[in-house]
């Protein structure tokens, strides 16, 4: 069942600003984490050395602006970014809350990051390190509507074929039909939520399934 939603229920829903869970998600696995820091780092230097060279009082305030900016990139950099992802998702047209059931369970294999290492021949061979994914079918009255996946982990263990499941869908047709994009997920039953990216501010979603779905 998908159920249409006005757009000042999405803004409501899906924050203008990241929040917590979006900017942990945002910032990364280790190795982004990492990358950030030595952005931030090397630029913050580098101005703060341009700052302290610097005898104008003119340039030196632009400077000082850009040091403290940059050094402040390993927490902008994350909120920015899960913004922008919320932005994007509500530039669409239409938005419905789809009541429905889980009609599959499989699991696929994803490579998360691999490198080139040296074996003991001296040959260099690729080394792929590989994480499971879980997806699940979504379906409800009027058939098939889309696939949600994500890192699998033990508490995914009771997500069950036939299981309860609600979302956000949105897209540019009025029916539905086609372009459809699906937030993260919540299965009642047992209380989890599932989702590569938490767009969903839980909480007002519960209430929004509440109002429309008791």
């Amino acid at each position: 069942m998908l159920i249409p939603l006005k757009q000042n229920q999405i803004t409501k829903l899906i924050p203008s600003v990241g929040t917590g869970s979006q900017f942990k998600f945002a910032l990364g696995e280790p190795r982004k984490v990492l990358q950030r820091l030595i952005i931030s780092s090397i630029g913050g230097i580098l101005n703060l050395l341009l700052f302290i060279s610097q005898s104008s009082t003119q340039t030196e305030n632009l400077w000082l602006l850009l040091c403290v900016v940059f050094f402040l990139y390993i927490l902008w950099g994350p909120i920015l970014e899960s913004s922008r992802k919320n932005s994007s998702y509500k530039k669409s047209k239409f938005f419905s809350l789809f009541d429905g059931y889980i009609s599959d369970i499989y699991k696929t294999e994803k490579i998360e990051s691999s490198r080139e290492q040296s074996n003991r021949q001296g040959r260099l061979e690729l080394i792929e390190k590989k994480r499971t994914w879980l997806v699940i079918e979504l379906e409800d009255e009027d058939g098939y509507l889309d696939t949600i996946s994500f890192p699998m982990e033990s508490k995914h263990s009771q997500i069950r074929i036939g299981s309860n499941i609600r979302c956000l869908v949105s897209s540019n047709y009025r029916n539905f039909d086609r372009d459809i994009y699906l937030t993260d997920a919540w299965l009642p039953d047992v209380n989890i939520w599932v989702g590569e990216y938490p767009y969903l501010l839980r909480p007002a979603f519960k209430e929004i399934c509440y109002i429309y779905l008791s």
